[in-house]
């Protein structure tokens, strides 16, 4: 058992002696590449959303020197019917090779880092292999290790990005080291059975094209038969939280938000893990190193990028062209490429139908409420106040103030757009969108004889009345107010014990002058009327 040939089950035995989700379905997908035109496979995820733990999976699976039938046999790989038609063709059948960049990166200096694979791999094969002859060049030294065990390599690369975010400098050399162990013609088909490199970004595009064309990438924007491998599935968080005792609906809103065409709710793994451990739903995400970088992303000067945010953090889906992107953290051109970025740091969800992005849960919203206010850009700072104005308004039942602050986001709106209540809502969401510090926000909340449009909720510790919004289309504000009334919308949160504020918001489209109008009236809400 060595560090980069054949590392054993230690890795995957230490994984599931803890909370365990079993995720092993994906290795049937990986089997079913083995010794096919499909068997490079790169999957790119976020920070703490299991891609080691897939990594370490694998080479227990695969490796030759250990026996992992225990660990498997009680897993879906080895019970499902659907699953395990190749289960015992592959276990602890092959050589792996398993490389963690960030880990090699940590032992030898930048410019030295493809020198140190090649002899770290040679030095582990010829003590595994005394007979085994080093060829001139390192895949030589492969192909010589495949024809005297007549057995190919299963090769691992978790962390395969790393020296592409955080040492540019060594990304030619890299690239090409990659490109001459998979490549389409001799070398991949004499060397590998199959290939599983894990990271962050998908490959680094060369031009328009992926810089290592062979492999099957499966990312954030779409991980197609992946998807229910990007973290846990609704089921499985489910299951967590009657094991482990814990609110499922808080779980949810905490770290759901993800999804995928045929996965519908995708949880952030890492934090759900802890949630339960701690017994604290929280922003864990602060404790990853990608929380870092958010503030430089979201301060880069393109136009339109600070109010794109804002619009984000009041809940409203924006349309993003990723197909753009260069799959690096420094060439970026416009707005859509830093959005990109953000969905494949997990800091956005994607919808691949609509070509929309979204935050996807409390615990992303957080983060993103708390960066904001540190950007120094002078567009951020007066959005940010404007916002908090208005809710403090609100809250005071200023209504000129508060119609004045919608009256003032919706002309900065595209005209065309603005005409029904679905409309409107989205400007309520733009002009509220730091309502995340003390609120929580509620859309079409069922409740009396019909459904609240928006409902801001205070957190725990927050001293501020609920606002219950009602918006009304060419109709009137305090006709709004009465519709709240008769429908009894203040039924679903009276018991959260505290002063409940019914807001009632109007456009008229035929105002004085022809000019957009809109009106609020704010009342206190009182049970018996």
């Amino acid at each position: 058992m060595g560090n980069y040939l054949n590392p054993g089950n230690s890795g995957f035995t230490r994984i599931k002696n803890d909370i365990y989700v079993d995720k092993t379905g994906l290795i049937a997908l990986v089997n079913e590449t083995i010794d096919t035109p499909r068997c490079l496979t790169c999957i790119s995820r976020p920070r703490r959303f299991g891609k080691s733990f897939a990594a370490k999976m694998l080479c227990a699976y695969y490796d030759k020197t250990c026996d992992s039938t225990d660990l498997f046999d009680d897993l879906m790989i080895a019970t499902d019917k659907e699953l395990n038609g190749t289960y015992k063709q592959y276990l602890n059948k092959y050589d792996v090779i398993y490389l963690d960049m960030t880990n090699i990166m940590g032992k030898t200096a930048a410019q030295n880092i493809v020198s140190f694979i090649q002899a770290s791999v040679t030095e582990e094969l010829l003590n595994a292999y005394p007979n085994l002859k080093a060829g001139n060049v390192f895949d030589e030294t492969l192909i010589h290790a495949v024809e005297l065990t007549g057995n190919k390599f299963i090769m691992i690369i978790d962390e395969w990005d790393a020296p592409i975010r955080e040492i540019p400098d060594t990304q030619k050399m890299y690239l090409q080291f990659l490109r001459t162990l998979f490549k389409s013609s001799g070398t991949t088909d004499k060397i590998f059975a199959a290939a599983y490199m894990t990271g962050i970004l998908p490959i680094k595009k060369d031009g328009s094209q992926s810089a290592i064309s062979d492999f099957e990438e499966f990312s954030m924007v779409k991980p197609r038969k992946f998807g229910t491998y990007v973290g846990f599935t609704e089921g499985e968080v489910k299951k967590l939280c009657e094991e482990y005792h814990q609110d499922f609906a808080m779980m949810k809103r905490w770290y759901d938000g993800y999804s995928f065409r045929g996965v519908d709710s995708v949880y952030n793994p890492n934090s759900v893990m802890k949630a339960i451990r701690n017994d604290d739903f929280d922003s864990y995400w602060t404790q990853t190193s990608a929380a870092e970088s958010l503030m430089g992303y979201i301060s880069l000067d393109f136009d339109g990028l600070s109010k794109t945010v804002t619009e984000l953090l009041g809940g409203v889906q924006v349309k993003v062209d990723t197909k753009a992107f260069a799959n690096d953290l420094v060439t970026f051109r416009n707005r859509d490429d830093v959005l990109t970025l953000l969905i494949h740091l997990g800091y956005l969800a994607y919808d691949e139908k609509t070509e929309r992005v979204r935050i996807p849960n409390e615990e992303i919203r957080l983060e993103f409420a708390k960066t904001i206010r540190e950007v120094k850009r002078d567009e951020t700072i007066q959005r940010v106040r404007e916002s908090e104005q208005l809710i403090y308004d609100t809250v005071h039942k200023n209504e000129e103030a508060v119609a004045e602050q919608i009256e003032k986001i919706h002309g900065e709106e595209a005209p065309l757009h603005y005409n029904n209540e679905q409309a409107l809502r989205s400007v309520i969401k733009r002009a509220y969108f730091s309502y995340a510090d003390e609120y929580i926000k509620f859309e079409e909340l069922p409740a009396g004889d019909g459904y609240a449009d928006i409902v801001y909720l205070p957190k725990k510790d927050s001293p501020l009345p609920a606002l219950v919004i009602e918006l009304k289309w060419n109709k009137s504000a305090q006709g709004a107010i009465d519709q709240i009334k008769e429908r009894r919308y203040p039924d679903a949160i009276r018991n959260y014990g505290g002063d409940i504020l019914l807001v009632g918001i109007n456009y008229s489209k035929d105002a004085t002058a022809g000019k957009r109008k809109h009106e609020c009236v704010i009342e206190r809400y009182r049970e018996n009327g």
